[in-house]
């Protein structure tokens, strides 16, 4: 069946030869005179787009345009004009047009406007679906070759996109292949990060942009160089959900993108406080210990002094910001508006760093929130609603109070999460910390084929609790569980979100600049 088109135009019967042309082409092409009888056939059958001269009798072209956006907002319209005014182009598009073309016009280009507005979602389906399929083996290669943190970002950054762009342009059945071929990489990814992260934290050539360098490396030049910087920490943003989002601040900021590692375990106490104190917790514990809990039973506790770690670091690199920095942490919608308050009563402040807890909280009430559940029931939901949040957020009416003002915004994560789908069981003391994903504690005992078990914390720049403490931290999508009441929580943790272990979802981080436009 072909596409059915509308085609509004005083001088409708001149245009027979372009309408004999689009039928050949598989469009069915109906044509009236004016705009009000268009409208009545736009009430009366379905049309698939509408082609509308903007000079006619009575109802003109963008008075028509009006009337049809006011009862068929999505239909595609096409404006055709003799004018070039700059002027009725601007109202035209403030009226929502899809697209405009100046006469003389070939049925050529009108068939090029109608491919672009009626078939590109069929055309990017089938677009899509054949790149990824004809790259399928090629991913696989890289995987099996990997050999740099570069090179893992740069597959994790293509199947995230692949990801998002099956499922929204294909018909879904080749999610499941590319939720195989994640798998296979992070079940890789695990033996190169046991293979190596020992070494990247003690200093070898090869390691990543990390937790603790992260400041130091890429945000402190621009505080540098800019006048003002807000930096804001989205507390377990993973890059497909950074992805989904970015679009909304195109508009109003150039943005440039690159991405970090988190630190292990991949977790807030750990990864969070390495980045605004610029240490290892090993090396806060030793020169801060003040500001470090031992955080047994309640990992929040950990995060309480990190505008104190901050302060620390800015002072020891002898950053501008020393004396010159504000620091926020917005856990509920009620913290947000002594931020945005502020705002502008900041021009003299050189570095504000926002921390938000939104999605993490989201992420953990999730298990326990049927009705979270039932609207995220897997990761491609979830990242929708993080989006819907995001946009009515005071976090997005902030960034672009922040673009109007010409201050730099710097985005970032201090971790991401997994999607667990497998249980493995944990013996050791009791008293061991909570998360599923990893856990410290004495006497650990795991399957070490999917536990990375660190025996020695200190050579890993973790603080040891006591002299037998050991750190247990997962692979893959693996998620730790007592063997007392095992199957009670297997269920409830399964298909659930957490952090603090070796993924590429967890591990490689967003960290986006926003330079005003």
């Amino acid at each position: 069946m072909g596409y059915r088109v509308l085609w509004i135009d005083d001088n409708i019967d001149e245009l027979k030869s372009h309408i004999l042309f689009l039928g050949q082409k598989g469009y069915e092409v109906e044509g009236v005179t004016n705009g009000r009888d268009g409208l009545a056939m736009l009430g009366e059958k379905n049309y698939d787009a509408v082609l509308l001269d903007e000079m006619m009798p009575g109802m003109g072209g963008l008075e028509t345009l009006e009337e049809i956006r006011k009862q068929h907002e999505h239909v595609p319209v096409i404006m055709i004009t003799k004018s070039e005014a700059e002027d009725l182009m601007t109202k035209a598009i403030g009226r929502r047009i899809d697209d405009y073309l100046v006469k003389p016009v070939s049925p050529l280009q009108i068939q090029a406007a109608l491919k672009k507005h009626v078939e590109a979602r069929k055309i990017t389906e089938q677009q899509v679906t054949h790149d990824y399929l004809s790259h399928f083996q090629a991913v696989g290669d890289r995987v099996a070759t990997a050999a740099s943190p570069d090179d893992w970002e740069s597959i994790y950054n293509d199947l995230t996109i692949w990801g998002m762009d099956l499922y929204r342009y294909s018909d879904h059945g080749l999610l499941a292949t590319q939720d195989e071929q994640m798998s296979a990489a992070n079940l890789s990814l695990g033996k190169y990060v046991r293979d190596r992260y020992e070494d990247w934290v003690n200093g070898s050539d090869d390691a990543p942009v990390l937790s603790p360098d992260l400041y130091r490396a890429w945000v402190e030049p621009l505080v540098q160089a800019r006048d003002q910087v807000l930096w804001i920490v989205v507390d377990c943003m993973r890059l497909d959900q950074w992805r989904m989002v970015e679009p909304l601040l195109e508009p109003f900021f150039h943005v440039s993108r690159r991405q970090y590692w988190s630190i292990l375990p991949s977790a807030t106490p750990y990864a969070r406080n390495a980045i605004f104190a610029g240490l290892y917790p090993s090396e806060i514990v030793k020169g801060y210990p003040a500001l470090w809990h031992d955080g047994i039973g309640d990992d929040s506790s950990r995060n309480a002094n990190e505008d104190k770690l901050l302060a620390a670091q800015l002072e020891r690199l002898k950053s501008p910001a020393q004396g010159r920095m504000r620091y926020y942490k917005v856990s509920d919608v009620r913290d947000t508006d002594p931020l945005r308050r502020d705002f502008r009563s900041l021009n003299d402040v050189k570095l504000i760093a926002a921390v938000y807890n939104f999605l993490d909280i989201m992420a953990h009430g999730r298990s326990q929130n049927s009705i979270l559940k039932e609207l995220a029931p897997d990761e491609a939901a979830f990242r929708t609603v993080m989006r819907t949040w995001f946009e009515h957020s005071s976090l997005f009416e902030l960034i672009r109070d922040a673009g109007r003002a010409g201050t730099t915004v710097v985005v970032t994560t201090d971790h991401g999460s997994i999607f667990c789908k497998r249980a493995t069981k944990i013996r050791g003391n009791r008293a061991a910390s909570t998360n599923v994903r990893y856990k410290f504690g004495d006497n650990l005992t795991v399957d070490e084929k999917r536990v990375m078990l660190i025996k020695d914390p200190a050579r890993f720049r973790l603080p040891p609790n006591s002299p037998i403490e050991t750190y247990a931290i997962t692979t893959e999508n693996y998620y730790l569980v007592y063997p007392t009441n095992y199957h009670e929580y297997e269920r409830l943790y399964r298909d659930s979100f957490q952090h603090g272990g070796i993924s590429l979802e967890e591990m490689i981080c967003p960290f986006a600049v926003l330079e005003p436009r």
